[in-house]
């Protein structure tokens, strides 16, 4: 009979493994970002050893789809469903404001780390956008690219006189302020001596759907005309 390996042996003993991989992973990548943690770093902060890790889940590329996976799958389908009856709006203006709350609703939907994002996964989408790395970049682009089309269309089909090129800009905007807002909530706290309470999910989807609604309604900037060169004069002889 075959001894099974130190993996197997692992898997076996601890059910839970799996989800303690997981959890530990995010809170390295969140902290440290993905090139700088090792899946020894992550067997260690969980507990297991680095032949549970890649029985579980391959490679350090392979952890990271699945953490994206079981964060955005539900959170792209709510966006999905929620754009779908904004869409359904006949007032252009009042369509603009559903879409853009179909947006955001789902980030703040749980306060805490699964279906939805919650703080510390939102953190990690910030720093894994921030560092550059190809494989993260490949997985972001998997992950979020098509509901990210879907909405831009359905701004555009709102706001047929705004340049399809300026509502996507707009847009990337308004992901970076979700980052933030989600993120460092103290901030708006401290910043307004405690007159605004930054934790206050409902509020801030209220001020964040508010600004990104203004800013996409903002006449369209003006292009810069293109710099036209001079022709190089004849050499003279």
């Amino acid at each position: 009979m075959s001894r099974p390996s130190d993996s197997d042996a692992a898997a076996t003993r601890k059910p839970n493994m799996r989800e303690a991989i997981l959890w530990a992973a995010e809170e390295l990548f969140s902290t440290n970002g993905f090139n700088a943690v090792s899946i020894r770093d992550i067997a260690q902060a969980a507990g297991a050893n680095p032949g549970s890790v890649t029985y579980h889940f391959k490679t350090k590329d392979g952890l990271l789809l699945e953490i994206y996976r079981r964060h955005c799958g539900p959170m792209n389908r709510r966006r999905s469903e929620l754009l779908a009856a904004a869409r359904r709006v006949r007032d252009l203006s009042d369509r603009l404001e559903a879409i853009v709350r179909a947006y955001v609703l789902p980030a703040f939907s749980s306060g805490s780390d699964l279906a939805g994002g919650g703080a510390r996964f939102t953190r990690l989408r910030a720093v894994m956008s921030a560092e550059g790395n190809e494989v993260a970049g490949r997985i972001i682009a998997q992950t979020f690219d098509d509901t990210s089309h879907a909405f831009i269309d359905a701004i555009c089909e709102s706001l047929p006189h705004i340049p399809r090129t300026e509502i996507v800009w707009r847009s990337h905007f308004l992901l970076g302020a979700l980052y933030y807002t989600l993120v460092t909530p103290e901030r708006v706290s401290r910043l307004s001596r405690g007159e605004a309470d930054g934790t206050d999910a409902a509020h801030a989807i209220e001020q964040l759907v508010c600004a990104t609604v203004a800013s996409l309604q903002a006449a369209p900037t003006e292009q810069p005309a293109p710099i036209r060169r001079r022709a190089p004069l004849p050499a003279k002889n």
